[in-house]
């Protein structure tokens, strides 16, 4: 437990809610069907960076956690986002190809300054920080999913004019995972967590990664709002 009773996952819970992304105006203005096509494609060659990297993130964790049925749970994690031809990257292409791009312009978008920040956060404190920091990042974002997932669909299908399985499919099979993730992974903080040094670097973590995810929709936000040829 850390101060007044709160235990540091329920202190890093708290940092969550405050800086969720269904409040960020960008997931606001999808659920209200206010943001345009090109910006939902924008949005689709941007966030494939990070799809495409998030195993890589579970590895380092795997990696760097010290115990072996530990390593198990983010084994079936990492199998879960690389096997087969249902990948998780494989999956996000199909997304793009629902919203009308080709796989390679999905492929081939040129990653903003917002999106190298977020990639290379999660890389360097995933593979560079002990486990209790990487666990905190993956739970950072594993938490959300589930919700953020459920109204993408929802806004998808009403606005969009994204209703077939094959467009979905990346969306629906994070809800369930990911809150089973999840529970692991704040298992994992709370565990891992344990010295007062150690819960200060999580809360540091936690506040990197909450904000580098945060800065990825402003630059996302910002980036279909430029007009056309803008720097």
């Amino acid at each position: 437990m850390t101060t007044a009773g709160v235990s540091i996952a329920e202190e890093i819970d708290r940092m969550i809610e405050e800086r969720s992304l269904l409040k960020h105006p960008f997931y606001q203005a999808w659920q209200r069907g206010e943001l345009t096509m090109d910006a939902l494609r924008n949005y689709a060659g941007q966030y494939y960076h990070h799809v495409l990297a998030f195993p890589q993130y579970v590895s380092a964790a795997h990696a760097n956690c010290p115990d072996q049925s530990d390593r198990q749970e983010l084994l079936e994690n990492l199998i879960e986002e690389e096997r087969g031809e249902e990948n998780h990257p494989e999956l996000w292409l199909r997304f793009g190809e629902a919203l009308g791009l080709t796989r390679q312009q999905i492929i081939e978008a040129e990653p903003l300054p917002e999106t190298l920040r977020l990639v290379d956060t999660y890389r360097e404190i995933t593979k560079h920080g002990t486990f209790a920091q990487a666990a905190t990042a993956l739970y950072c974002y594993e938490s959300q999913v589930p919700e953020v997932a459920k109204t993408k669909i929802a806004g998808l299908k009403e606005f969009y004019g994204v209703e077939e399985y094959r467009g979905l499919q990346f969306f629906d099979v994070h809800i369930g995972a990911d809150e089973w993730h999840a529970e692991v992974g704040r298992n994992f903080v709370e565990r891992y967590a344990e010295s007062l040094e150690e819960q200060q670097a999580v809360r540091e973590t936690a506040r990197r990664c909450l904000d580098a995810l945060w800065s990825f929709l402003d630059g996302v936000n910002e980036s279909a709002d430029a007009p056309e040829g803008a720097e």
